[in-house]
């Protein structure tokens, strides 16, 4: 059976994992920095850098001792290659490059997004392709066919902000802890999601791309008027992005002929989310799928387990493949109105 040891930290989290081509995690490990960037409302890249530094070496070790493994029973090494904060992309990087080299293994430069686009098949045995992906997480929002493994081709994507970055930015806004998401989402259940009137931009348009500026600025409105209670403007933002979420993804479905719905990222374990689009594929007559919310958020398993996809395809990388800030899952995607960098 295939091992693939799979390594995260293209943001605040460190991560490591084993997953076997049977779809078994054999042992894993996810180290989080909210305490560290708590106090800046949000990661300082800097801070992330330099905890990934000092702690994915011991974690290796660790989960490499939890399942009675040593590098040598691995088959390959999965790494997080980009997109994410430059500096944390690297650390998983130049250690995986480290251990493949040291150990004789292949080394599979992973891209970030593709992790979440397969990681709903780590969970799901039953999940073929092709599906349509709503990839919903902190730095993207954007609708994309999986026809393959390396084979996406994206129909939306954010004119703006990521709709993770909304919520973040939000609950700064509201005054609450980071991350944002989880703490809007308590929130949200305290208040009465039609007390606040806020915008759904672009619902009913013939576009089929994401807005969520309009939305953010809106709750700034809200916040500094004074007279909305805190529960109320959670609850009623929540349920904004929803419709939002909702509306794009039933254009993009009346476009493809994907049978299946699928929705993965951080921004996928908000429960609310995940009621409203599992009605939404219900009543298009498409399978749904999302994986449980411990792998929406990041973590190594689906590393390890893109990595186990491609190794069975035949693939893997030169150890000069180089750490990317930017790298979108379907190249060949036409830039859109506003997008910027965000693409």
């Amino acid at each position: 059976m295939t091992v693939i040891l799979g390594l995260e930290s293209s943001c605040d989290d460190s991560a490591v994992a084993l997953v076997d081509g049977d779809r078994r995690i054999l042992a894993q490990a996810v180290v989080g920095q909210n305490n560290a960037h708590q106090p800046y409302g949000g990661v300082v890249p800097e801070i992330a850098a330099r905890a990934h530094v000092e702690i994915l070496p011991g974690m290796i070790e660790q989960v490499l001792a939890d399942a009675k493994m040593s590098i040598h029973d691995v088959d390959a090494i999965a790494a997080t290659a980009g997109p994410g904060l430059i500096g944390g992309v690297m650390v998983a990087l130049l250690a995986g490059k480290g251990l493949a080299l040291a150990a004789g293994k292949p080394l599979l430069a992973v891209n970030h997004l593709e992790g979440h686009a397969l990681s709903p098949r780590l969970a799901d045995p039953d999940l073929g392709f092709p599906y349509l992906l709503l990839l919903v997480s902190g730095g993207h929002c954007q609708l994309l066919e999986v026809r393959g493994v390396g084979d996406y081709r994206r129909l939306a994507t954010t004119i703006d902000d990521a709709v993770g970055e909304a919520f973040d930015k939000s609950a700064k806004l509201l005054d609450l802890t980071y991350p944002g998401g989880p703490a809007i989402e308590e929130l949200a259940m305290q208040g009465d999601p039609s007390a606040v009137p806020l915008p759904r931009p672009l619902v009913g348009s013939g576009e089929p791309h994401f807005s969520f500026a309009g939305l953010k600025s809106a709750v700034q409105r809200a916040v500094a008027s004074g007279e909305r209670r805190r529960e109320d403007i959670a609850a009623s933002f929540q349920q904004a992005v929803v419709d939002c979420l909702v509306d794009r993804t039933r254009l993009a479905l009346e476009r493809s002929g994907a049978p299946a719905l699928v929705v993965a990222g951080g921004v996928a374990a908000n429960q609310a989310i995940r009621r409203a689009l599992a009605d939404l594929a219900i009543a298009e007559g498409r399978r749904f799928s999302v994986p449980p919310g411990w792998l929406c958020t990041d973590n190594a398993a689906m590393i390890a387990w893109a990595g186990a996809e491609r190794f069975a395809a035949g693939m893997s990388d030169a150890l000069d493949v180089p750490a990317r800030a930017r790298w979108p899952l379907d190249e060949d995607a036409e830039k859109v109105r506003g997008a910027g960098v965000k693409a």
